[in-house]
């Protein structure tokens, strides 16, 4: 077998073992030389390892007849399984909670206006209306309901909004308190978990940079 290890390939990592699979020969041949490395190679002592299968797509079956294989001939446990490829469903699930879903409407009482990613709503927000996205929120006019950003948990996600004075604000799992607005609201501000206080506090817009410098790339998505 000349061809041999010039298709698995294994790497030591800080963070434990990688074994790179090449993307262009069969997958029955893999096994054959994987076996083969993991008889000749054995390493002492239990090892975590990550299986990386480049530009190959494993099935379920796949994975788990590499799992198999692995515990069989060595101590190594498999704590990942990476690619470059992704499924369908993957990629669709993928764009929904990255792109910026935008509506133009006002949101009225009892309604409640629900998007996976970024959500932008061009008009207001009254009173017992409420925006939920598992990304940020953005309103462009005046937001005077509720507003829910994160709501899947990601505590980086800020709202924003042209003329602020929310019934409530919640950022994940965060509540924010009733502040102390005046009767026509606060101009362009967003609120955001500070990491310090872990507590929804409000600055101005022009701030949001410095405190969310990562939030370019939702306007370079599309906003």
């Amino acid at each position: 077998m000349s061809d041999w290890n010039h298709y698995v390939t294994m790497k030591g990592t800080n963070n434990g073992i990688v074994v790179y699979l090449d993307d262009q020969c069969s997958f029955d041949f893999l096994l054959k030389e994987l076996e083969n490395k993991l008889v000749n190679n054995q390493t002492s002592g239990a090892t975590d390892i990550t299986i990386h299968s480049q530009h190959r797509y494993l099935s379920e079956d796949q994975r788990q007849t590499l799992i198999q294989l692995i515990g069989q001939h060595s101590e190594l446990t498999v704590k990942n399984i990476e690619s470059y490829v992704i499924t369908r469903e993957s990629a669709y699930e993928l764009y929904e909670h990255t792109t910026v879903k935008t509506v133009m409407k006002t949101i009225r009482s009892g309604q409640v206006h629900e998007v996976k990613g970024d959500a932008l709503v061009i008009g207001d927000v009254n009173p017992g209306g409420a925006v939920h996205a598992s990304g940020n929120i953005f309103v462009l006019g005046k937001l005077r309901g509720i507003a829910h950003a994160g709501v899947e948990g990601d505590e980086n996600c800020i709202v924003a909004a042209s003329y602020m004075h929310p019934n409530q604000i919640r950022i994940a799992s965060k509540i924010s308190r009733a502040p102390d607005y005046d009767v026509q609201g606060s101009p362009r501000e967003f609120a955001f978990i500070n990491p310090s206080t872990e507590q929804i506090e409000l600055d101005q817009l022009q701030h949001i940079q410095k405190i969310r410098p990562k939030l370019l790339d939702v306007f370079e998505r599309g906003l």
